[in-house]
């Protein structure tokens, strides 16, 4: 057992998760990940951890992609237009 663990454990109240509820997250975590999803080996946690992060950089990128084309279009667009009002609807 790891310093770390056995530390956690001694210091009384601490909430433990065991390994066996560690890989359940893992494998739930990696069948929410596109590019691990239709894998059939088992991938490493640390490779699922990993593909994880990376997903969640790509996804702040796309967020804030969408966020500068839709700041794009709500300048090019007449603030008192019907698109106007229906992208700031959609929005709230």
């Amino acid at each position: 057992m790891s310093s770390r663990r056995s530390r956690s454990r001694q210091s009384g109240g601490v909430s433990r998760i065991s390994d066996d509820q560690i890989a359940d997250l893992i494998s739930k975590l990696q069948q929410l990940i596109p590019e691990l999803r239709l894998r059939s080996d088992r991938v490493s946690g640390s490779k699922v951890l990993e593909e994880t992060c990376n997903y969640i950089r790509n996804l702040h990128r796309e967020v804030d992609d969408l966020s500068d084309r839709l700041s794009e279009l709500l300048a090019s667009t007449d603030s008192n237009s019907a698109q106007a009002a229906i992208i700031r609807s959609l929005l709230m």
